[in-house]
């Protein structure tokens, strides 16, 4: 099974500690973001991937070659102009063309205890086209989905825009968690092309009749790590034991 790591953004939530660094080698007690999701795909054996970049690209390629891509195969997508979520995945979208497993779309600046191999099997059960790990808390953006938990909209706070697809009578709202399981056989469906983000794609498709499925991790732990507070937070909870990194 194979992975993308997104990790082209500027980090611009994350400064100072990215005005010399890319965000994905921003530090959670002294491990970089980009060796924590690394160790999480690898742990549920995973080992090809394929990273995108942008900001600061040479000091990531030189930071995988010191550390041996942590024992994986790796790739680069370097982007010169950002893609969002959509146009980098489809960029990358070589990478996972030969193989009909699905794979891991991952942001690098999550971390998580998500059960991934569960998750997958979910994907594999459903017939979904992708799968989307959710939650039940508070949010700016929320993903919308019927009892039957199949994607349909998603509701922007503060921009107070409601988007759907089709009418659902008593929407669940959840938030993303930034990871997803996606089958290879929507890569060929992408028609966006540039700059986009990937709910776009996914509401298109769940609009045309495609299911999009949500993942619940209510039970689970997980973090945003755009600010220096949650990097802060999330430092305390390792050291606490609230979660693990298996670097080997």
């Amino acid at each position: 099974m194979k992975a993308m790591i997104l990790a082209a953004g500027l980090g611009t939530r994350l400064r100072p500690l990215t005005d010399d660094r890319p965000k994905a080698l921003v530090e959670v007690a002294g491990h970089t973001l980009l060796e924590i999701a690394m160790a999480r795909l690898r742990q549920f054996g995973i080992r090809e991937v394929i990273i995108n970049t942008h900001h600061f690209a040479g000091m990531m390629a030189e930071y995988l070659d010191r550390h041996s891509n942590f024992g994986m195969k790796v790739e680069i997508s370097q982007e010169d102009l950002l893609l969002d979520t959509g146009g980098g995945l489809k960029k990358a979208a070589w990478f996972f063309q030969q193989s009909a497993e699905p794979f891991l779309l991952h942001n690098v600046d999550v971390i998580s205890t998500i059960d991934l191999g569960a998750m997958v099997k979910a994907h594999e059960a459903s017939g979904a086209l992708a799968t989307l790990a959710v939650q039940q808390r508070e949010t700016s953006r929320y993903l919308l989905f019927d009892d039957k938990l199949e994607l349909f909209g998603r509701r922007l706070v503060k921009e107070g825009k409601t988007e759907a697809v089709r009418q659902v009578a008593h929407p669940r709202e959840f938030a993303f968690t930034g990871i997803h399981v996606i089958s290879p056989r929507m890569l060929g469906m992408i028609t966006e092309d540039g700059v986009f983000s990937i709910v776009q794609s996914y509401l298109r498709l769940a609009g045309q009749g495609e299911r999009i499925a949500g993942y619940p991790a209510d039970g689970d732990y997980w973090r945003d790590l755009g600010k220096p507070e949650n990097v802060r937070k999330a430092s305390e909870e390792l050291k606490a034991g609230v979660f693990q990194i298996n670097s080997h």
